[in-house]
């Protein structure tokens, strides 16, 4: 496996540093590097927001303060992470250049200020992106603490400028050559809104055309290419000086502005920003979403990522921001590492002085350690010693040696499409309410029985290899992208077993309808005919019958018919009673499963737990997990590191198979107690 960061090939421990807004206090930046290693940080990321002072005027350039930053860190065995400052650029720029402004969906440009308003397609910005990165990376590519780049920051927005409406327009033509093809595609024979020149396309706006479904979802199609694009011309700025320094980009996410699957090829390392908004609900449903983003950002590359950002105790932008309770600060960074993070990251190492951050988490309150009492000082707080805790683990990892190498490989996958996802909100029925949050709920719905039962999971989409999985599960699969149904036809062929949901199969890459019967092109491999599908108020349920067992059905349910398939379960009310309700259909050398109605994770549970058992996928204990409790492992060559994780703010028992031990200390133990928000770190080896 390569190394993410080749000059230093450790987990990493640090955060988002901000010198330049200390520049005037040196005696907080000397302090700053004594608490740094009080807490073994390793590494830092510098430079995200220092435009203003890297280029205070437009030509004038000023790296020295960046350049004794830098050498300090690195004199005292901090590493940095060079930030490119594109996501952030100085006033001075903006009001010479208005076009690289954004321009809102109502036309109206806006002002300085802010933090993402930037054009993407902007030749002027680009040009000034360039020369920075370039600088940048002359001066310090080749640093020996330099160890990675991190491009701009949090990419995501829109703009509707001139440029960007014309570039738009390119790239249509590009796609669809003729204005034929794209009428076509886009069904504008509706309402009479065919094209009949290139000029007259237009961004989807809400004063103007939202209702050509094949334009709206086109239309974020580019702006998930035009910021790849940008992307690419920062990492080939940087690249061309220094060919053999990585590149990350800190994504969002299931933030849905952006296909991040699509930033896979143009990045050495996925990396990411984790807010999850622990102890305002229930930490469970918490921890699973969070999970299962981690997998997705994992899976992008299907390689190790980075945890860039979280915070050590709180945020300051939700409506509630609650500090993190004894124990859920190490618990949740071993989440990460759980799931493939090669580092704990935090933002931001100090608290800002003023404006809107000020009050956000970091490791560093605004007492400092230089006050006149030491029980204030910052190494004598809470959050300090959080942030120590998980540094002494990561720190003896690295001296043993055994994790960073490690990798998660799972058995099952579950496929989440952005497109698919930007299809479906703009889809027009069966059910209009939160129609984005439900294909991310229905996700988690069917993520949650593995999550119970410590199996691990890929996340991919349409465009990924699903043939080396022993599990596929496909749910609201509204969207079927060129070539996809090939996929899912073979991997059954082979002896795949797949499984998908109502709502699956009803439009093409172009959001036209599938002609012939639904779910479109794999009726015979799913062995059913789908005829229509019933949308139910809040409140109102079905019910489905399994094994002897009755489970509610909620909010959708599809009338199905059966062509080859076996009926595993039936509606019990209704007109529908006594229908399918779930089915399985034996094809090739494999078996796909047709899930008619949204369920509880109930149902799921027992279905999926009934393929864990038959299809022997590997769980990372053997052992019954209580409610609230997972466990993940990452394997190498040495065998597997297992994290054991309670999200209960109670004391839990998890009763261990053979073969386990507490990780660094070779004590061989049967059963471990976790208390409350604790977490267990094992290793696995085979009794001989």
């Amino acid at each position: 496996m390569k190394p993410i960061t080749p000059k230093f090939p450790k987990l990493l421990h640090g955060g988002d540093y901000n010198p330049e807004q200390w520049l005037r206090y040196p005696e907080v930046l000397k302090e700053d590097i004594e608490l740094m290693k009080k807490a073994d940080i390793n590494c830092v990321s510098v430079g995200i927001f220092s435009w203003a002072h890297l280029e205070p005027q437009e030509g004038v350039y000023d790296f020295d303060w960046l350049a004794d930053v830098i050498d300090n860190l690195y004199k005292n065995g901090i590493y940095t992470v060079l930030a490119t400052p594109s996501g952030a650029k100085p006033l001075w720029m903006s009001e010479k250049y208005e076009e690289i402004r954004r321009v809102q969906p109502s036309g109206l440009r806006e002002l300085s200020g802010a933090r993402h308003n930037h054009c993407y397609t902007s030749p002027v910005y680009r040009e000034k992106v360039r020369e920075m990165d370039r600088r940048l990376a002359e001066r310090f590519a080749n640093h020996p603490g330099v160890i990675l780049w991190h491009l701009s920051n949090e990419y995501g927005g829109e703009c509707y400028c001139p440029l960007c409406q014309a570039a738009f327009r390119d790239w249509l033509r590009e796609k669809y050559k003729t204005l034929d093809n794209l009428n076509h595609a886009w069904w504008t024979d509706f309402w009479s809104h065919t094209y009949t020149d290139w000029s007259q396309i237009h961004a989807p706006v809400p004063h103007g055309e939202m209702n050509v479904h094949g334009l709206v979802l086109d239309w974020k199609r580019f702006v998930t290419r035009q910021t790849v694009d940008f992307m690419e011309m920062e990492r080939d700025a940087v690249k061309a000086v220094n060919p053999e320094i990585p590149v990350t980009a800190n994504l969002m996410g299931f933030y849905d502005g952006l296909d991040y699957f699509k930033f896979g090829p143009a990045l050495d390392v996925v990396s990411w920003d984790n807010y999850p908004q622990w102890h305002t609900a229930d930490n469970t449903e918490i921890a699973v979403f969070s999970a299962m983003a981690h997998d997705v950002m994992r899976s992008i590359k299907h390689e190790n990522f980075l945890l860039m950002e979280s915070t050590p105790s709180m945020t300051n932008w939700t409506p509630v921001s609650m500090l993190k309770r004894p124990g859920m600060h190490l618990l949740s960074s071993m989440q990460a590492m759980a799931h493939g993070s090669n580092s704990v990251q935090y933002f931001q190492f100090r608290k800002s002085r003023g404006s809107c951050e000020k009050f956000h988490g970091a490791v560093v309150d605004h007492v400092g350690n230089s006050g006149p009492y030491d029980f204030a000082k910052t190494e004598n707080t809470r959050v300090f010693r959080d942030v120590q805790q998980v540094g002494a683990v990561l720190r003896e990892m690295n001296a043993r040696g055994d994790v960073y190498g490690t990798a998660v490989k799972p058995q099952v996958a579950i496929v989440y499409d952005v497109e698919n996802r930007w299809a479906l909100d703009a889809a027009a029925g069966p059910r209009n309410k939160d129609k984005d949050e439900k294909y991310v709920e229905t996700l988690l719905s069917h993520y949650r029985p593995f999550w119970d039962a410590g199996v691990q999971v890929d996340i991919v989409d349409m465009d990924g290899d699903i043939s080396g999985y022993k599990l596929v599960i496909a749910p609201m699969l509204y969207m079927y992208r060129a070539g996809f149904e090939q996929k899912m036809r073979a991997f059954v062929e082979n002896g795949g077993t797949l499984v998908t949901t109502y709502w699956s199969g009803i439009v093409d890459e172009n959001d036209l309808c599938r002609l012939g019967g639904v779910p479109g092109g794999m009726m015979d491999v799913f062995g059913v005919w789908n005829e229509e599908i019933d949308s139910l108020p809040d409140g109102v349920k079905n019910s489905v019958a399994m094994d002897g067992r009755r489970y509610d059905a909620f909010e959708l349910c599809a009338r199905i018919h059966p062509i080859t398939a076996e009926v595993l379960g039936t509606y019990e009310k209704d007109f529908y009673a006594g229908e399918p309700a779930v089915t399985k259909n034996c094809f090739g050398r494999g078996a796909a499963y047709y899930i008619a109605a949204r369920t509880g994770t109930d149902m799921l549970a027992a279905l999926y737990g009934g393929l864990i058992a038959s299809l022997g996928i590997g769980r990372a204990l053997d052992a019954a997990l209580p409610a609230g409790v997972t466990a993940h492992e990452r394997v190498g060559e040495n065998g597997a590191v297992v994290f054991v994780e309670n999200y209960n703010d109670a004391e839990k028992t998890v009763e261990l198979p053979a073969g386990c031990e507490l990780y660094g200390t070779g004590e061989r133990v049967n059963s471990i107690k976790l208390a409350p928000f604790g977490v267990a770190v094992l290793s696995k080896f085979t009794e001989i």
